[in-house]
């Protein structure tokens, strides 16, 4: 081993050992990533690139609809047993908009194995309810809302957590 040391012979015994251990470690990389769930966003419910595409027209949708009616949440909170969901839609003035059409995805941050699609809720005074919803697991959920009253529309997302009361809208 001295006698490499001295001789200088060992720098490409090194370097290509080092170039063997840089591509087993990228190999590695692209292993584990692969094997990983990465999930599309689907804040718009659908798939990013398309969301971003109609960037400026979901945007315009939303102050549309914003200028015409109000929407609010009425749920203080979700449980894994029976979750409700109610959502009270009105114009401006305050009237209560009983012909709107609601969709609803209840979905676990970056994962689709537990999405469940709600459509064709009870209608009360403006009142939209999906009830006797069973989550399959404790935590963190989003629920992403589509709301179409006439040819205006307008996506309104939260995201909620079983362990906790508050609902916050992004």
């Amino acid at each position: 081993m001295d006698k490499l040391l001295k001789s200088g012979k060992i720098w490409p015994y090194a370097i290509g050992g080092a170039i063997l251990f840089i591509f087993g470690a990228c190999m590695v990389t692209i292993v584990v990533a692969n094997k990983l769930p990465v999930e599309k966003s689907d804040t718009y419910m659908m798939v990013y690139h398309e969301a971003d595409a109609k960037a400026n027209e979901l945007i315009k949708a939303r102050i549309a609809f914003d200028e015409k009616y109000k929407i609010e949440y009425l749920n203080n909170g979700l449980n894994t047993d029976n979750s409700v969901f109610k959502y009270k839609i009105t114009d401006l003035s305050g009237k209560n908009i009983s012909d709107a059409k609601i969709k609803v995805i209840v979905t676990r941050p970056n994962n689709h194995k537990y999405d469940q699609e709600l459509s064709n809720p009870d209608e009360e005074n403006g009142v939209y309810t999906f009830s006797n919803i069973k989550l399959p697991l404790a935590g963190r959920w989003n629920v992403m809302a589509k709301i179409e009253v006439g040819e205006l529309q307008r996506f309104y997302n939260l995201k909620a957590d079983t362990r906790e009361k508050e609902v916050y809208q992004y």
